[in-house]
């Protein structure tokens, strides 16, 4: 079944958009003096989970202001204003918002049609520009919270002011409001930059804004995940290739990246001529392709690339390894003929379906279509769309429809994986492509032997190998699974008279491929338990007299009061079986 994303109404939207209003309003009456002045209004729309208004102010914000801020608005809501529209013709909402020094919303109506009827909403003292949609009165606000301040550039434009963001939530109930706080502290426990650094996975650096630094424990879980992803690949006949970083800008011309994308990338001057830092691994997949002539019999054939893309980001948007400015794409290529699309796309689906189960995420689908800046003909646009809708519905799987959302170059299904507290994240995506076999000329020989254009699917599984991990930091809180985490055994001794019995145990382990250490500091036991479980090590072998005299160990497993005492044989062949499984469980 599909639903167009934007037919999706979100029950709390109405609620939340009133709830910006009201915020404004409490903040013009805090510190917009007499006449409101001091406070400029920029926009404040309703989002996924809350909503957020732009402000202009001479006063930095803190976190006190916001419990005043929110003490306000609870005021309001009090008061029970009604909302109420009015309309206005351009002209006269221009003089309107004039009169009042709102130059950002002078602004915004001056972008509107000239004919355009302005909408206004009106609760008490307090008149905005807004097509709405709002509750009936404040009063609905029954449950509400200001959650942080942030900087956001007027029209997300760096050459533009800064402005102060205020981000809140509302809920039409209490108990939903403190289900949802409860949400985000348990996020905030999570959050990957936190425990990355607490875990020794990966550091930022002022050096290189956007350009993460991996450890040695995050090149343990990143090599972890990278060989999965061969092993899988090879068991779905892919083949791996690797192509340059820098590549010139005929290239980059032929693409179409230089015409679209140019904002995003980096450049350089190689012989005095132009080139680019790749920002995606298409178009040298594209050349491969085109080394050497193909049959039909060759196809679907499918290329694989990790490579490593380099973007521009604003600084304002970085975020850990959420939001980087290089990161590394688990990249695929697959070139077919049209009678094998279909299939081809489930068995993407099917690989990707395996790929998520192993780390226990589920997904919602998204099929994005054609946006404003694509190239291609509406033939093209309409058949690779329809393909990639018959896919997901032959499949069974309800999945919503964003429109105009596509890569410039062709739709896409966007996998949407769900977490282990309830949060989504777009990870995975299959794009069908016809503009770039022809921009590249890419062609194969028929069972007719004339030469026919191939079909392309670009898909990526992980997305971005470093998204992926700090994904994974916050779905399982740094305490991952045995086969990918970095220290999978951390050996206790009680004593030193126990040491060498400790070092028998980390060399026959290693030898087995377990990655281990001993932990011989000359501290009491229990500080050396807790801080194998600070470190969220899966298993803690305490030694001591007993376990060698019966050459025993004794199991601790992380999160887990109980302990057992077991052969080392029996230990060994458990941890085998874990890793082979990719058991969750400890």
């Amino acid at each position: 079944m599909a639903l167009k994303k934007s037919e999706i109404k979100d029950a709390q939207l109405p609620l939340r958009h009133t709830a910006s209003h009201i915020m404004a309003q409490a903040i013009k009456r805090l510190y917009g003096g007499d006449d409101g002045s001091q406070v400029k209004l920029a926009i404040g729309p309703a989002i996924e989970n809350g909503f957020y208004y732009d402000i202009d102010m001479e006063r930095k914000l803190t976190d006190e202001d916001l419990t005043a801020i929110e003490e306000e608005m609870k005021k309001i809501v009090k008061e029970n204003l009604p909302l109420v529209r009015s309309t206005l013709p351009r002209d006269r909402a221009l003089e309107f918002f004039k009169d009042r020094g709102e130059n950002y919303k002078v602004e915004l109506v001056e972008n509107l049609p000239e004919d355009a009827e302005i909408s206004l909403y009106t609760q008490g003292e307090f008149v905005d520009l807004c097509a709405g949609p709002h509750v009936e009165s404040t009063g609905k606000v029954k449950a509400l919270k200001l959650l942080s301040i942030a900087g956001a550039y007027w029209r997300g434009d760096e050459h533009n002011k800064m402005l102060q963001r205020i981000y809140g939530t509302a809920f039409e109930s209490k108990d939903q409001l403190k289900d949802y706080l409860h949400m985000l502290e348990e996020a905030a426990k999570r959050d990957h930059r936190k425990l990355g650094k607490e875990l020794d996975i990966f550091s930022l650096h002022e050096e290189g804004p956007g350009f993460p630094f991996f450890h040695p424990n995050g090149m343990t879980i990143r090599n972890e995940l990278l060989n999965y992803w061969r092993e899988v690949h090879r068991r779905y006949g892919y083949q791996e290739i690797m192509t340059p970083m820098i590549l010139n800008r005929k290239l980059w011309e032929t693409s179409g990246h230089w015409f679209h994308y140019k904002e995003n990338m980096y450049f350089t001057k190689i012989d005095e001529q132009d080139y680019a830092i790749k920002p995606m691994n298409c178009p040298g997949g594209m050349l491969v392709y085109k080394s050497h002539p193909h049959s039909y019999r060759e196809l679907p054939l499918r290329l694989a690339e990790i490579g490593s893309v380099h973007r521009h980001e604003l600084s304002g948007a970085l975020h850990g390894l959420f939001r980087v400015r290089n990161f590394t794409q688990d990249d695929a290529h697959i070139f077919m003929t049209p009678d094998q699309v279909e299939g081809e796309i489930q068995k993407t689906i099917d690989l990707f379906d395996e790929v998520y189960q192993t780390f226990g995420l589920t997904y919602t689908a998204e099929l994005s279509t054609r946006p404003e800046n694509s190239m291609g003909s509406d033939e093209m646009w309409e058949m690779t769309t329809n393909a990639l809708q018959k896919a997901l519905e032959n499949r069974g799987l309800d999945y919503v429809i964003n429109e105009g959302d596509g890569a410039f170059y062709g739709p896409k299904i966007d996998f949407h994986l769900h977490d282990s507290i309830g949060r989504t994240w777009q990870c995975g995506t299959i794009q069908l492509d016809m503009s770039l076999p022809e921009k590249f000329d890419l062609t194969y020989v028929g069972e007719d032997g004339e030469k026919h254009r191939p079909i392309m699917i670009h898909r990526v599984v992980y997305g971005s190998i470093e998204r992926f991990i700090g994904i994974l930091i916050e779905h399982f809180a740094g305490a991952f699974p045995i086969w990918f985490a970095p220290i999978q055994i951390k050996i206790l001794p009680i004593t030193d008279a126990h040491l060498e019995y400790a070092r028998a145990l980390e060399k026959r382990f290693f030898v087995l491929g377990f990655r281990v250490e001993v932990d011989d500091r000359n501290e009491k036991t229990g500080k050396k338990i807790r801080d194998a479980q600070v470190m969220k090590i899966p298993y803690s072998l305490v030694v001591g007299d007993k376990e060698v005299e019966d050459q025993t160990v004794n199991v601790r497993r992380f999160g887990k009061k109980e302990t057992e005492t077991i052969g080392v044989d029996e230990f060994i062949e458990m941890m085998k079986e874990k890793i082979a499984t990719k058991d969750r469980e400890y």
